[in-house]
């Protein structure tokens, strides 16, 4: 769709798909000085935490490409480090550490989420990740050292309303219109969660009954204060073209519980749901990530590469 969506904005677009790790000789048949980037690439195949080197490699070439720098995307696959810098620029975060399961036997928050501490897109989380008692917190701590090979991140579950905010354009950044997780069909607090099943497992519990309300219905106060800290947020990290935060409201208090500078923007993703609200068609969404990146091309591209 993204593909097809530049082509009808009149970009000569081309993609490639990275089926093995050798990004370099697929970008040696095309010229910087012609071309843009479109990143969408996450890791090179058979190359585990391997998405600051996507960006490292076609920097070295001397492309232009889309989204963020190597380093705030490194910095963002490290959700302890993250947590740190936010509280620095003092925005709200929940309560947290990554913990051994013998460390959690001091752990007396709950109740608590289990999360991997490296990776976004959701991976190991279930309603079980929400735990009420030591035994099945060192429970989910194991699953995810075993699963994933990394350690685990434990937070206060902070049971609330859940919104995706997102960001795009530089001088200044603009804020689209906010989108709230609808978690009214659950009545279970540990089922009011966004799961790997919401968003990659069709007919599952949670694809099925967690809907999303564009724009969420903030009042104003309540808007102001939610700007504030995406602003600080995007700012504070120099985010560049487009990125997502997600945030819980808890007694009128924001927190933010992860940054997403390489976020998901097909078209059913809650980025491109709220351009859309904001009159952005999915062709004028797409092309004008890549006329952000244009503005730092030495001539001005002519033709965009999709690296996926």
């Amino acid at each position: 769709m993204l593909v097809e969506s530049l082509k009808e904005e009149g970009i000569e677009t081309y993609l490639e798909e990275l089926k093995d790790p050798d990004l370099e000789m697929i970008l040696k048949k095309y010229n910087p000085d012609d071309t843009i980037i479109f990143n969408l690439c996450e890791t090179l195949p058979g190359i585990p935490y391997s998405e600051r080197r996507v960006l490292e490699i076609i920097k070295n070439k001397g492309f232009t490409y889309t989204g963020n720098i190597p380093d705030v995307i490194e910095l963002s696959c490290d959700k302890q480090k993250v947590k740190e810098v936010l509280v620095s620029l003092g925005v709200s975060v929940p309560y947290g550490a990554v913990l051994t399961p013998e460390e959690a036997a001091s752990w007396k928050l709950f109740p608590a989420i289990v999360k991997p501490s490296r990776d976004h897109c959701s991976l190991t989380l279930t309603e079980k990740s929400v735990v009420y008692d030591i035994s099945s917190l060192q429970k989910q701590i194991l699953l995810v050292n075993n699963e994933l090979n990394q350690p685990a991140l434990v937070e206060d579950f902070i049971d609330g309303r859940e919104f995706h905010v997102s960001v795009w354009n530089n001088e200044p950044p603009e804020i689209l219109p906010p989108v709230e997780m609808d978690f009214s069909a659950f009545s279970e607090a540990r089922k009011r969660l966004c799961t790997y099943d919401s968003k990659f497992n069709p007919g599952s519990e949670h694809y099925e009954k967690i809907g999303t309300l564009v724009p969420a219905p903030l009042d104003q106060k309540l808007f102001k204060k939610l700007k504030k800290e995406v602003l600080t947020t995007w700012k504070g990290f120099g985010c560049l073209d487009y990125a997502r935060f997600d945030f819980r409201l808890r007694d009128d208090k924001f927190y933010l519980l992860d940054i997403n500078p390489n976020n998901d923007i097909s078209i059913d993703a809650s980025f491109a749901l709220a351009a859309g609200m904001a009159n952005y068609s999915y062709g004028q969404i797409v092309k004008r990530i890549v006329m952000m990146a244009a503005e730092r091309h030495p001539v001005f591209g002519e033709k965009v590469l999709i690296s996926v």
